[in-house]
């Protein structure tokens, strides 16, 4: 019977798989003209492609004479437009060229689903005539975007509270920052919204409320030290950032020592973006494997979506003084039968001047054996050595981390991971000698002698 039942499944799969490339090599026919057009043609030099025929309804334009010149184009995958089917979140990798410097890869995005990006016209329109079509760069005039003139000197948390993760609970010593550094503007450096034009405040304002993610690169730039993805520039509704590297989840699979760096630099991020010399917490609401990049070169782990963050200004909590604002914050753990869940107030985020949320969501959802995702479970420390299994530490510290025990034993125990994951990623003192004796070896013996170091040593 079984058999049976196993010689239908696998009738049934190969019927599958076939009807599968049949109905991929019709669409192929069907859209062959298309095809090759998309390979002769530079679709991101098409105002209506990339949104500009959208402005001020848009990003920004600080990129669109690279755009326009033919500068940034598709890799080959991109250029194929019925793939955009399976490109929901609208991320496209393309290379960007100047003369003297070359070619280098970049990230381009749309910040938003075609569906997304269809609703936030639609509301333009309601807001500005009633009726979901409008003339979208006439109907920008009428809507709350267009709201702070000329005369409007600062932008103040009244105005935008709300709109979006970013400014959930702004201060205006965020939004100063937000204005100052804005990159799709000429005159940036002044916090006066005042000295952009008209268009660039509602670009703003737009990109804000739709989606903050530039934003928070400008504001907190990778220049300066911070784990996210260098912003490049915009043009309509294409935004250019930096090429980071591969996914997080690329490295699911790679060997422990490799594993262990990735995790120690996690919780290093965890703790630069909870405590930081500008007393600004940015807590991560979207934390999975999909979200973090890992460079080629250095192996620096870099957060490559930051669409969802919240900035919480300490020195405003502490002034204001809410109630409880210096009771420590344990993030609860919730039984959840999704991927990558978190559980979090926004509210309290934004009113407590300790929090361990960051540290939650990092051992959570990406370290720890509780960690799931695309059907995995395990985390990205899965399957440790032998003597670190019997050792038991790690263990424990993972499962504080995520779930905790004792009062406040979260805080403790990701410092306490922080510096065990360190101790992890350098060799002992024992392990430095063989290094020394190893280098002068065949590797055939290093391999019996030097059990666990880094192979890269022998050659």
């Amino acid at each position: 019977m079984l058999r049976i039942l196993s010689l239908k499944f696998g009738r049934v799969y190969r019927c599958g798989k076939f009807l599968f490339i049949v109905a991929l090599f019709v669409i192929l026919l069907m859209n062959t003209h298309n095809l090759f057009a998309s390979f002769q043609r530079n679709e991101l030099t098409d105002r209506r492609f990339i949104g500009l025929n959208k402005c001020p309804a848009c990003f920004g334009t600080s990129w669109c004479r690279k755009f326009m010149n033919g500068q940034v184009t598709f890799e080959m995958w991109g250029r194929l437009r019925f793939l955009d089917f399976f490109n929901v979140k609208n991320v496209y990798f393309a290379q960007y060229g100047e003369p003297r410097e070359g070619t280098r890869r970049v990230v381009l995005k749309r910040l938003g689903s075609n569906q997304e990006l269809a609703e936030i016209d639609q509301k333009i329109c309601k807001r500005a005539t009633g009726r979901p079509r409008c003339d979208l760069i006439q109907g920008m005039y009428k809507t709350e975007f267009a709201r702070l003139n000329g005369d409007v000197r600062l932008l103040t948390p009244e105005v935008v509270e709300g709109w979006s993760d970013l400014v959930h609970c702004p201060s205006q010593r965020l939004l100063d920052r937000v204005v100052r550094r804005y990159a799709e503007t000429k005159d940036s450096g002044s916090f006066l919204l005042k000295n952009l034009k008209d268009t660039e405040r509602m670009q703003l304002l737009m990109t804000l409320a739709f989606n903050p993610e530039p934003l928070v690169l400008q504001s907190f730039p990778s220049d300066e030290g911070w784990p996210f993805a260098k912003y490049l520039g915009a043009c309509g509704r294409m935004v250019a950032v930096n090429y980071v590297g591969e996914e997080l989840w690329s490295f699911y699979n790679a060997p422990w020592e490799k594993r262990v760096d990735l995790a120690k630099q996690l919780m290093e991020i965890a703790e630069q973006l909870t405590n930081n010399d500008f007393d600004f917490a940015l807590y991560l609401l979207d934390v999975s494997f999909d979200n973090f990049a890992v460079g080629p070169r250095d192996g620096k782990v870099i957060v490559v979506d930051a669409e969802n963050i919240i900035v919480a200004d300490k020195r405003l909590i502490k002034q204001n003084k809410p109630e409880n604002y210096d009771v420590w914050y344990e993030s609860r753990y919730e039984e959840c039968d999704k991927e990558a869940c978190l559980s979090f107030s926004k509210d309290i985020l934004c009113s407590r001047v300790t929090v361990d949320h960051n540290y939650y969501a990092v051992c959570q959802n990406l370290l720890s054996r509780f960690a799931t995702w695309r059907g995995t479970t395990g985390g990205l420390l899965h399957d440790p050595p032998a003597d670190v299994v019997k050792d038991g530490r790690l263990t424990a510290l993972l499962d504080e981390c995520t779930r905790p025990q004792k009062q406040y034993g979260r805080f403790q125990a990701a410092k306490e991971l922080r510096e065990f994951l360190t101790q992890l990623t350098q060799p002992s003192n024992t392990n430095r000698e063989l290094l020394f004796g190893c280098r002068y070896q065949s590797c055939q013996h290093w391999l019996q002698s030097c059990p666990g170091l880094i192979k890269e040593v022998c050659t």
